[in-house]
């Protein structure tokens, strides 16, 4: 039974994968409760896959006295070594647990769900939805499979529209964050607020295990291998649009999930000074430079916190 308080206002939650970068959750979770101002005290879920193993118990109780609620999550191992897979059934998950969290408490508690390589860095207040939204989400940052929306759906997307459900009416214009190139909607599937009564992350295990082996998929992931890694994130955009109105999405601000390893090629013109303007990020490579502090300029008190953090666990 996860422990959730009685008024689970905002829940995070992630994967915790058993290995090397286990520190990844911790951080994430310390992240949260040093940052997270009014919301430091939020519920935080980090689920592990079950066919893999356990935790450590140094990470176990790391995570504990964070107050961070452990569970595993189902998946057969085939099944794991998809591309992502274990990200959409662990989300699938979350939200399972999250709807009962909210169920029981009576409360209208909305689900972060984040890649652990995330970091919060002020409160998550933009995060909260309108009563009239059902999604917050952050674009993905460059185009690469994503549809442009001034040219005809490739045969790819035909067949995932096609798959998913999804009316050419259902489809409106988006733009990627950093090489800014208007696309149909893509969300990027490492940030995404949604409501646990609304079953959107199960519809995407759902739909992403029903496709992701169909044999009329197979052609493209022999064409370009990018089809394969991000076919979760093409299914995740077909469930939304089949079951969501453009009008109940909201696109957060692009401080929101920020792409830390990017910096350098992120848009001039909306390139935060410092690291302490953003809500959130993920730092993906960033941290493999040994002189990454010389990357993205840093303010006190983050910079010493970020230091004294991220050191302990770096091997450069």
């Amino acid at each position: 039974t996860i422990r959730f308080t009685k008024e689970p206002t905002m829940i995070f939650a992630f994967t915790a994968v058993p290995g090397p970068q286990e520190w990844q959750p911790i951080l994430l979770a310390e992240s949260v409760r040093q940052w997270g101002g009014a919301l430091a005290n939020s519920d935080i879920l980090a689920l592990y896959p079950q066919a893999i193993g356990t935790l450590t118990a140094e990470t176990t109780a790391k995570l504990k006295a964070l107050a961070v609620e452990i569970m595993p999550f189902a998946g057969e191992l085939p099944t794991l070594r998809f591309p992502f897979a274990a990200k959409v059934l662990a989300a699938a998950q979350a939200e399972e647990a999250a709807g009962q969290a909210t169920r029981a408490t009576q409360t209208a508690g909305q689900l972060v769900w984040l890649d652990r390589d995330s970091l919060l860095i002020q409160e998550p207040q933009p995060l909260l939805l309108d009563e009239a939204k059902q999604l917050g989400y952050r674009p993905v940052d460059h185009t690469l499979i994503g549809s442009r929306y001034e040219q005809p759906p490739d045969p790819f997307w035909q067949l995932l529209y096609a798959r998913c459900g999804v009316a050419a009416t259902q489809l409106w214009p988006m733009m990627t964050s950093v090489d800014e190139v208007q696309i149909r909607p893509y969300f990027n599937a490492g940030m995404l607020v949604v409501r646990p009564e609304s079953g959107l992350l199960r519809s995407w295990r759902d739909d992403f295990l029903r496709l992701y082996q169909e044999p009329d998929f197979a052609p493209f992931y022999a064409q370009d291998g990018l089809y394969r890694i991000f076919m979760h994130q093409a299914v995740l955009a077909g469930v939304i649009l089949r079951e969501l109105e453009a009008a109940s999405c909201v696109e957060l601000p692009h401080l929101v999930n920020y792409p830390l390893h990017m910096h350098a090629q992120y848009p001039a013109a909306r390139r935060p000074a410092t690291m302490n303007e953003l809500i959130s990020g993920r730092y993906d490579t960033f941290f493999d430079d040994a002189n990454w502090a010389k990357g993205f300029p840093m303010q006190e008190p983050l910079a010493s916190w970020l230091r004294q953090n991220i050191g302990q666990y770096l091997t450069v």
